[in-house]
């Protein structure tokens, strides 16, 4: 199959594991933030640091839409559900992240809440057209990938003047966030260097990350899915970091062009602006990381049409899904990983999403470097 196989030809994968390997100098460490959920599955799926030397580590980072949503976030969603009689309306992992009072969405609709799963914001519009009696509300999330439809759902709305449908809108934006990373980053974590999401690029270009790079001398490299995309990604890291460059480099040419796509960003900027800061999982109070609906827009956004108020609510105390994405930590680290804590049963956001860092590590056999299940085959 073109432009399948050839992405993910083993051998071709050994032969850059070496040329990683010979170029990486022993005498140091590398540490490689993935940002990008997507990243962080490939990376488990195909046992990538399995062919990298061992002073080449992968550190995951909060690229998961799902995971960085905070739990006051889902709160509101559940309210407006369960209070307001609202039918809402989200991506189906957003439907099973836990939230307080041992409720998630899913469990929400148990207890008689309308909420339903859509695969876009295009199908919550079609539910208000179908029954304009009903407060529809879409629960918006994810990065800028994600952005762009959410944005046209509500200009379409306010086209066909539909006034039973809003939007609860928690979109984040990327560059932001590893600015975040950057500025508080711990001599725990040494970053070197990040791998660059691919479908968040796709849609800001690769300009935006070029002023952290060279701020905070850290280099980039956008790469694709595949897993020779990611490894040719790390060589191109490695290759920075031994001659002292800090640059954006575009490994995933076949999609990402340095100015992205315009009439995208346009429409984003025509509907939404920035929230002078907002939560995330993990990080905490990120400034200028995620944007709000527009005043041209504002009889659409759910938080002013219902008067929400965010209340921020801590994350369960057994679950280390804040330090991994931080990259302080491992999903190995958490002593429920893969024990109390499974995707059938999900204590923490990062084992619910497939692109979790948990869920990933999990699914693809990873949880057997956990000391309690290597004890058990052992014994």
């Amino acid at each position: 199959m073109k432009y399948i196989d050839e992405f993910r030809d083993g051998a071709l994968a050994q032969r850059v594991g070496e040329r990683i390997a010979a170029e990486a100098n022993p005498a140091r460490r590398y540490g490689l933030m993935e940002f990008c959920g997507g990243h962080t599955h490939a990376i488990s799926r195909y046992g990538i640091p399995e062919l990298l030397p061992a002073n080449v580590r992968m550190i995951h980072g909060p690229g998961c839409p799902v995971c960085v949503l905070p739990i006051g976030r889902i709160d509101l969603a559940i309210r407006l559900a369960l209070e307001r009689g609202a039918t809402v309306c989200t991506y189906g992992d957003t439907m099973r992240v836990p939230a307080s009072d041992g409720l998630s969405l899913i469990k929400a609709k148990a207890r008689g809440g309308d909420i339903r799963m859509v695969y876009s914001a295009a199908d919550a519009l079609a539910i208000a057209r179908a029954d304009p009696r009903r407060e529809v509300v879409f629960f918006a999330i994810g990065f800028e990938t994600t952005t762009p439809p959410t944005a046209l759902a509500i200009r379409t709305a306010q086209q066909e003047g539909l006034t039973n449908f809003s939007v609860l809108c928690c979109h984040v934006l990327t560059p932001a966030a590893i600015t975040h990373i950057l500025a508080r980053q711990s001599s725990a974590v040494p970053i070197d260097g990040f791998i660059g999401p691919a479908h968040v690029s796709i849609v800001i270009g690769s300009a935006p990350y070029e002023h952290f790079a060279a701020t905070y001398r850290k280099p980039v490299v956008i790469a694709g899915f595949e897993p020779l995309d990611v490894m040719q990604a790390i060589l191109m890291l490695v290759r920075q970091i031994n001659a002292g460059r800090s640059e954006v480099e575009n490994e995933f040419t076949r999609a990402v062009t340095r100015q992205g796509n315009l009439k995208a960003q346009a429409l984003m900027a025509e509907v939404f602006e920035m929230r002078p800061s907002f939560e995330w999982r993990g990080l905490g109070e990120v400034p200028h990381s995620a944007l709000r609906i527009s005043e041209p827009f504002a009889a659409f956004d759910a938080e002013r049409r219902f008067n929400l108020h965010y209340q921020s609510v801590p994350d369960n105390k057994a679950c280390e899904c804040g330090a991994i994405l931080r990259g302080i930590k491992t999903p190995t680290d958490c002593k429920i990983f893969g024990t109390v804590c499974t995707p059938e049963n999900p204590v923490g956001s990062c084992m619910v999403s497939s692109e979790g860092a948990c869920s990933a590590h999990y699914t693809y056999g990873r949880f057997r470097d956990t000391p309690i299940v290597a004890e058990k085959a052992a014994a």
